[in-house]
């Protein structure tokens, strides 16, 4: 990667880049819609995709274009030079969905927040779902928080992919203080104690739910450890 297309991603050609945007929970105006499309006329992007992430994919840019497009995408570019939080997805929760129970777009917007800049060993997933339908695909994800009608549920280690996972269960019926303070313990930990380009199901695969029970949930107040398992 040359230093103009830094923050990109070299795409299958090994020659054009892709610049993903960033979109806490989702979210978005028609002024950041307007903006994306208007960039994608005047760069002449060949692939604008919505990613599984709820982002927007510029795919296609020529090397000398991609600082371009960041700079004029500005808050909504996201350049990735390092291990991080991808991306925070949520569902409707209350906005809309008459079947929400916890305002999951506050919650992701909020996690979206608490975790931008953050370096991690791998890259991070994280789903905030307002219902236990889990339309924001908590338990597939690194950290997955799911609403209850009796608070929030924190799942940690899942994954997709070719070795899916379900996260494994963290807590249960917390307050969004507390879920957000508990996101933010399980960062730490597995940044503190996961190998370079571990990935957190591969990391709960291989330190056990027992490890960090005893090594970071018994710290916590509002997590019942004799009910999680």
């Amino acid at each position: 990667m040359t230093e103009d297309s830094k923050g990109a991603i070299l795409q299958r050609d090994g020659k054009r880049y892709a610049v993903v945007t960033r979109i806490p929970a989702g979210i978005v105006t028609p002024e950041d819609l307007e903006k994306i499309a208007g960039i994608g006329r005047k760069y002449h992007v060949p692939i604008l995709k919505i990613t599984s992430g709820q982002r927007i994919a510029l795919v296609g840019l020529e090397p000398d274009d991609v600082q371009k497009v960041i700079s004029e995408l500005g808050p909504l570019a996201k350049p990735e030079t390092a291990p991080c939080v991808k991306f925070v997805q949520a569902c409707l929760g209350t906005d809309m969905c008459r079947f929400g129970n916890q305002d999951s777009i506050g919650l992701a917007r909020a996690a979206d927040d608490r975790f931008k800049d953050q370096i991690f060993p791998a890259k991070i997933k994280i789903g905030v779902s307002g219902c236990p339908r889990c339309c924001g695909e908590s338990h597939t994800r690194d950290i997955g928080i799911m609403g209850t009608n009796k608070g929030w549920t924190v799942f940690f280690g899942g994954n997709g992919g070719t070795r899916p996972r379900f996260g494994d269960l963290i807590a249960r019926n917390l307050s969004a203080a507390e879920a957000l303070d508990c996101t933010q313990r399980l960062g730490e930990y597995y940044r503190s104690h996961a190998k370079p380009h571990e990935r957190t199901a591969r990391f709960m695969e291989r330190i056990g739910y027992d490890t960090l029970k005893s090594e970071l949930l018994t710290l916590l107040p509002y997590v019942a450890v004799e009910k999680v398992q």
